[in-house]
């Protein structure tokens, strides 16, 4: 199986950005954690904070990958082209957000996303994408 997470901008902070919000690990080493977790998965990570490269990654796998998880960040409530990619491909996409989002500003209860995603996680902090990469199993 072959699993691909993808991150979205500012995600590449994390372990600095609002620890009382996004926790004090960075993602490498969590990733790590999840390579070591799930050793029988082929699992990938990218991360950007160029929207045109994100629906670029997901044009490039989402057509021979098992699955993506999905933290487009900010982009989550903004890009309609992000949500067109999703819709596109045929890899099924799973939403995740470390924080809950229902819980901050309402602007973040919009997704672009969720209407074409296989399921969304969110406020489950980092655990979250390691539900997502479960609901593959």
């Amino acid at each position: 199986m072959k699993l691909i997470i993808i991150n979205g901008p500012n995600l590449n902070l994390l372990g600095k950005r609002e620890p009382e919000i996004y926790g004090s690990e960075t993602f490498e080493d969590f990733f790590k954690t999840l390579q070591l977790k799930f050793k029988n998965i082929e699992l990938f990570y990218f991360q950007s904070n160029i929207e045109g490269e994100i629906i670029d990654k997901l044009h490039e796998v989402g057509f021979n990958f098992d699955g993506i998880i999905l933290n487009a960040a900010a982009y989550t409530h903004t890009s309609v082209g992000i949500g067109d990619a999703v819709k596109g491909i045929e890899t099924p996409v799973v939403e995740v957000h470390i924080s809950n989002i229902h819980a901050r500003e309402d602007f973040r209860h919009q997704s672009f996303i969720a209407k074409n995603a296989k399921g969304v996680l969110f406020g489950f902090g980092l655990k979250g994408y390691e539900l997502a990469i479960q609901s593959f199993l």
